[in-house]
């Protein structure tokens, strides 16, 4: 799976190997991923105050992160000791084959995928099951979730998944560092998988 998915990708998109999935695999550490992609560079203190928990905690984590090259250290930004950190630009890839044949790479990807997922799907609740709610019209407007079931073969798929990519990736380049009024982080998802058959059974009790 990807902030991408499981297969080689193009583009400035980076394959995690055993240790960065090991580092991403604390829930804390996703959510202060999370924090840099979306708010911009931080400290350890405006994390542990944006978290609720303490700058001991969130700098420690910081570190877990910077050792496998998942966030870095914003070049000539320091508040006194405290260092500033940004999450490099590019995608990340989760791909399974990275992995392949090491006990502990597969765990780590499963443990890591486990809890993106679980916080992608807190985001979404959080939104469409009350916030959505308070927004202001254009941004209901400018909301979906939407599901669609399509028979295609593994080929035919392979090839949506790329084109649905350039789109994101086109919009990721034209809007890349946007700032002014009306401009709001927005999460873009596209989850394309194979549905698992309910009537295989019953055919093959026939």
């Amino acid at each position: 799976m990807t902030e991408n998915g499981k297969r080689p990708i193009g583009g400035d998109r980076r394959v995690l190997d055993a240790g960065a999935l090991r580092a991403l695999s604390h829930p804390l550490r996703v959510r202060i991923f999370d924090i840099l992609a979306q708010e911009g560079p931080q400290t350890a203190s405006t994390l542990a105050e944006i978290l609720g928990e303490s700058s001991g905690a969130t700098s420690y984590h910081l570190r877990a992160l910077a050792r496998h090259e998942l966030i870095r250290e914003v070049e000539g930004e320091r508040s006194g000791r405290e260092r500033w950190w940004e999450r490099p630009p590019g995608g990340i890839v989760y791909d399974s084959k990275a992995v392949q044949g090491s006990p502990a790479g597969e765990a780590a990807l499963q443990v890591a995928v486990a809890e993106v997922h679980r916080r992608r799907h807190e985001e979404l609740m959080e939104f469409f099951s009350g916030r959505i709610d308070r927004e202001p019209g254009e941004w209901v407007d400018a909301s979906t979730s939407m599901t669609s079931g399509i028979s295609m073969t593994a080929e035919q798929t392979t090839d949506l998944i790329r084109r649905i990519e350039a789109v994101i990736d086109e919009a990721a380049d034209a809007y890349r560092g946007q700032k002014g009024e009306g401009v709001r982080r927005v999460s873009v998802r596209a989850d394309v998988f194979p549905l698992k058959s309910m009537t295989s059974k019953k055919e093959t009790a026939s």
